[in-house]
């Protein structure tokens, strides 16, 4: 796995803390239902409101991102701290990423992550 993040142009240390923490803690609770993935405190991001779409409408700032996050741990049926680090863990990655040379992460590419195309995509730029 490790080979791989590096692919997607993560550095040593953060693909290997990725990996480690991915195989270790992520890895068991999925097999082999991957819904048992979905922890208490998923953020809805592009909801059908647009809420958290606000400079932009098809796309996320990085202070969108973390209002997203915040409003979200504040929430009273999210009392998952841990699923809460691993939300605003994944979403901080999934942006610096993803995001544009604007600095949106836009809906579309947020589809793409989900889709698994995105990964394609970036290692193919980062193997040129």
């Amino acid at each position: 796995m490790v080979p791989g993040l590096r692919t997607l142009g993560f550095g040593i240390f953060g693909a290997t803390v990725s990996a480690t923490f991915i195989n270790g803690d992520i890895g068991p609770k999925t097999r082999p239902n991957i819904h048992k993935g979905i922890h208490g405190s998923d953020t809805g991001a592009f909801d059908s409101e647009g809420r958290h779409a606000k400079t932009v409408p098809d796309g996320l700032t990085s202070d969108e991102l973390d209002e997203m996050l915040h409003a979200y741990a504040d929430h009273t049926e999210h009392k998952d701290s841990s699923g809460w680090l691993q939300a605003a863990t994944e979403w901080r990655a999934t942006f610096e990423a993803a995001k544009d040379k604007d600095d949106i992460l836009r809906k579309d590419t947020v589809r793409a992550v989900y889709d698994g195309s995105f990964f394609s995509k970036l290692a193919k730029e980062n193997d040129d």
